[in-house]
């Protein structure tokens, strides 16, 4: 089923979660490895390049995400009272760190008053630039954040193998297979 229900994830809310989730992690480790290059190393014009495209497919595609997720129904979470508030907070904490991280990696590409090119196919354009040390303060909050990011992204993957192997619930299969979202628990 492309769509949620009350019960489990639609193909194209799972297609979104994994694809996100991969291209944070590979974001944050081409970000990490971005910081020791060289001016003379061949990947220093080119790595922050990919990353910056890459990361304003994310931010579109984070905000086809929320646009989904609101028309859609939310499947009802697994577990007691106290882990569907965590969980639900947990996931609020994630799309305001991902939107966070990815607003101020924009905000330090455009700081120059330059649109970002993503891969040569569209011009992201530079909407706000200019502000006192916009590149600098931004890059800070980018840094951090993203590390913060990363640290809560461990702690929701975790909590879905606790969920999986100690606690049996369903939490993963629907989040991985939409045959098991769409099955009586």
């Amino acid at each position: 089923m492309l769509r949620n229900t009350r019960r489990g994830w639609g193909v194209i809310s799972i297609l979104l979660h994994w694809l996100s989730a991969l291209t944070i992690i590979g974001l944050f480790i081409l970000g990490w490895w971005m910081t020791g290059l060289g001016y003379y190393d061949p990947w220093y014009n080119q790595a922050p390049w990919i990353h910056r495209s890459i990361g304003i497919l994310l931010l579109l595609a984070t905000f086809a995400r929320l646009v989904w997720r609101l028309v859609q129904p939310t499947p009802e979470a697994e577990g007691g009272r106290l882990e569907r508030v965590a969980a639900h907070l947990g996931h609020i904490a994630l799309y305001v760190l991902l939107l966070l991280v990815l607003t101020t990696g924009y905000l330090i590409s455009t700081a120059n008053g330059r649109g970002i090119s993503v891969f040569g196919w569209f011009e992201m354009p530079a909407v706000l630039h200019g502000l006192p040390n916009q590149a600098s303060l931004a890059g800070d909050v980018h840094w951090y954040s993203a590390i913060v990011l990363m640290v809560l992204a461990g702690g929701h993957a975790l909590a879905a193998l606790v969920h999986h192997f100690k606690h049996r619930h369903p939490t993963l299969k629907r989040m991985v297979n939409p045959r098991h979202s769409h099955t009586p628990h």
